[in-house]
Formats: C-alpha cells, sequence, structure tokens
C-alpha cells in the first residue's frame, strides 16, 4: 500500500529520529551535552538548519534542552512532558480526584511491593528521610506537599522498573489536589501510614509495603469523602 505525502514524515520529524538513535547508541544521560550541529549536521548527512528544526522538535517533546551559547543537553526526564495524560484540561476537579485516586489504588501498592524487593541502602536512606521530612512539616503545620510527592517519588524510582517512573505523573498530580481538597488535614493517619511503608520497605517486607500503602490510600479516600460531606 502506497503512502500518501501527506503522511510522509518532514525531513526534520526523520532527523529527529536519527537524533533519538544516536543518543540510544552513544548512552547519553540527561544533563549530558550532544554534538552541536555542525557535528551533528556531518554524522546525519543533513544540512544544519534540519538539524536545527529537528532539534526544536525533540525540545517540544522534552527529549532535549537548548541553552542559548552553552548547547544542547538532554532532558533531565526525556520525554516526559510535564501534564502527560492532559489532566490539566479535565474541568471537574472534584470528580479527577476520585479517578486518579482509583488508579493509584490500582498502582502503588503493587510499586511499593516492588520498592521493597529491590530498594538498596542508598533508596531505603532516601526514602526514609523524605519521611522525616514530610513528619516534621506535618508537625508544623507547613506545606508538605512538595516533600509528600518526592517520598512517593523516591518509592517508584526504588521499584528498579522502568515503567514506573513513566506512571508517576498520575501520583504526582493526585497529592497537590488531595492536599488542597482536603485544606491538608489527615496529618496524624499520613504520618502512621508513610512510617510503616519506609519501616516495611527498609526491611524488605514487600507484602507489608503492599497493605501499608493500600491503608495510606484508604485514609486518603475516607478524608476525601468526608470534606465533601462537611462542605
Amino acid at each position: 500500500m502506497m503512502i500518501s505525502s501527506s503522511e510522509e514524515k518532514s525531513l526534520p520529524q526523520k532527523l529527529s529520529e536519527d537524533i533519538i538513535a544516536f543518543i540510544l547508541k552513544e548512552n547519553l544521560q540527561p544533563g549530558d551535552k550532544l554534538p552541536n550541529e555542525t557535528v551533528l549536521s556531518e554524522r546525519l548527512n543533513a544540512g544544519r538548519s534540519s538539524v536545527r528544526e529537528a532539534m526544536k522538535l525533540l525540545a517540544s517533546r522534552n527529549i532535549v534542552t537548548i541553552r542559548q551559547g552553552s548547547g544542547t543537553y538532554i532532558a533531565s526526564s526525556p520525554g516526559m512532558v510535564e501534564d502527560p495524560l492532559g489532566l490539566t484540561f479535565i474541568g471537574n476537579k472534584q470528580k479527577l480526584i476520585h479517578d486518579l485516586l482509583e488508579v493509584r489504588f490500582l498502582l502503588e501498592p503493587s510499586i511499593a511491593a516492588m520498592a521493597a524487593t529491590r530498594a538498596n541502602k542508598k533508596d531505603i536512606k532516601k526514602i526514609t528521610t523524605l519521611c522525616d521530612d514530610v513528619e516534621a512539616l506535618l508537625k508544623k503545620h507547613a506545606d508538605h506537599t512538595q516533600k509528600d510527592i518526592e517520598f512517593h517519588t523516591a518509592i517508584a524510582l526504588s521499584s528498579k522498573n522502568v515503567v514506573v517512573p513513566r506512571l508517576i505523573p498520575v501520583i504526582n498530580s493526585s497529592i497537590p489536589l488531595f492536599v488542597e481538597s482536603t485544606s491538608g488535614a489527615l496529618h496524624e493517619e499520613t504520618i502512621e501510614t508513610h512510617r510503616e511503608i519506609a519501616d516495611a520497605i527498609a526491611e524488605h517486607d514487600a507484602l507489608r509495603a503492599q497493605d501499608a500503602m493500600y491503608l495510606h490510600l484508604v485514609y486518603n479516600r475516607k478524608r476525601i469523602l468526608l470534606t465533601e460531606k462537611n462542605s
């Protein structure tokens, strides 16, 4: 079957795929600098203007970061845009909170179990430190949202599953919404369940970590329902 010209990829699109292949072949990591336009033009046998357009396409996909006067670098989270699921455009925020929580029930207990099985000493130290940070902020009635996000992100990364980090936006998107909708309530339950999760991961107890994360989400759901009932 012939592909129509409208379906054919443009030269910059083709070059962007070639650059991605180059990045993977060279095993470039976030923060690494790419060769300049001249070098890439020679490697890809393409004009500098086409390479420049290809880089703009990659930047729009958050694969590279272009720094004027410095060069082009691999993005900190290559290919992961800020709102990959388009949650910003869902108008009914209350339903969004409930639906995100449903997805978290499907994902996070299993992620916690994987983390308990696979976390190394460095991972455990980070999770424990973040658990302490969240607790300290809650006890001072300070905003704990960012540290809460970092805590759940650290658990996801400790799973050592290459797909799980791509699911982090689902988790991270729900935490600020939850804190905002409940006015940051549920302090004691958050402290207790976070500590139980962290301790279970530190002791490599997968079942305990899974149950603790499930209970954490149950408490979250109860607080959301109670807040809605009283509003």
